[in-house]
């Protein structure tokens, strides 16, 4: 993948020793529009909530994936701001979102129309766009599945609903009591890993989204002070995976269009094949050939390429 660094050490931040890697100056330039943040209440679950732009502006949603986080985003959606209403969520579980003791596609789906609705994204009187990575594609299919007027369409990021049978690897499936924590931060970026995972990528990139998942706690009974994740560690245990069924694609009511990484472990070419096949409005496919499945920190300039390009396709 072009513009990317061969991790040589076995880590992905490791070498880095807890600093900054160097970053270039378009990366700087849009961190620096900083988004507003809040948060907004879904059955009980505080949602953070990301905003860019002035509300009356056609709306853009960005939804991340599973164990990721709001800022995912943040270095993709300002790009969106001066000519869109923009916002991006944490998904409850995730992020700085608060966890819940059970969670459905249907309360995902809730969080996400709840989002359009507080952060006025159809103030300009038409219905956002909602463009999704990976698991951020499973709530927006239904969306477009049960609640199609709200939305002018969607675009799912390398996204597709797992097949019957299939899933999260046993480790996380089963979850755990707590995560484990970590002395000091340069510790914990050390551990940070993609699922799937892999050895090339951004440093400035990884190590910004590794920062977002991370905070630190106090010591608690037996565990130490120290680093940890945000995500909740018990969330595919308390996942109901019910509504991820091969036919919500085929119930879907809204244009869609897909992005995909050519080196994706997830979207095969055969995977892509049987979605394009199966999705009723199906506007646009576009593979980006420096990509894997973590599309925006392997080709981010890539993926905001093919926004702009899908946008108009789905009017």
């Amino acid at each position: 993948m072009a513009d990317t660094e061969l991790i040589t050490d076995g880590t992905l931040l490791g070498r880095f020793d807890g600093e900054r890697p160097p970053a270039p100056p378009w990366f700087e330039q849009v961190l620096a529009i900083e988004p507003e943040r809040s948060t907004f209440d879904v059955d009980g679950a505080a949602i953070e909530l990301l905003t860019w732009g002035e509300v009356g502006r056609p709306g853009l949603l960005f939804l991340h994936g599973n164990a990721a986080h709001a800022d995912w985003w943040s270095f993709i959606a300002p790009f969106f701001a001066a000519d869109y209403r923009c916002a991006a969520i944490s998904w409850s579980g995730m992020g700085r979102s608060e966890w819940r003791e059970r969670y459905a596609i249907a309360t995902f789906a809730k969080e996400a129309l709840t989002a359009i609705e507080v952060a006025g994204l159809a103030a300009s009187g038409a219905p956002p766009v909602i463009v999704a990575h990976s698991f951020g594609g499973f709530p927006t299919l239904y969306v477009c599945a049960e609640h199609p007027e709200a939305i002018g369409g969607a675009m799912l990021v390398d996204s597709a609903p797992p097949k019957p049978g299939g899933g999260p690897p046993p480790r996380l499936a089963e979850g755990r009591s707590q995560h484990n924590r970590y002395p000091t931060l340069a510790h914990a970026l050390r551990r940070f890993r993609f699922l799937p995972e892999q050895e090339t990528g951004r440093p400035e990139l990884i190590d910004h989204i590794a920062r977002g998942a991370l905070h630190e706690v106090p010591a608690e009974g037996d565990s130490p002070a120290g680093w940890t994740w945000r995500f909740d560690p018990q969330f595919w245990a308390h996942f109901d995976r019910g509504d991820l069924a091969e036919g919500l694609i085929a119930r879907a009511r809204a244009p869609i269009g897909i992005i995909h990484g050519v080196h994706s472990a997830l979207l095969t070419p055969e995977r892509v094949a049987e979605m394009t096949a199966a999705i009723p409005d199906l506007r646009f496919v576009t593979g980006l050939p420096h990509a894997a499945h973590h599309v925006m920190v392997d080709d981010p300039l890539g993926l905001i390429d093919a926004i702009r390009d899908g946008l108009p396709k789905l009017g």
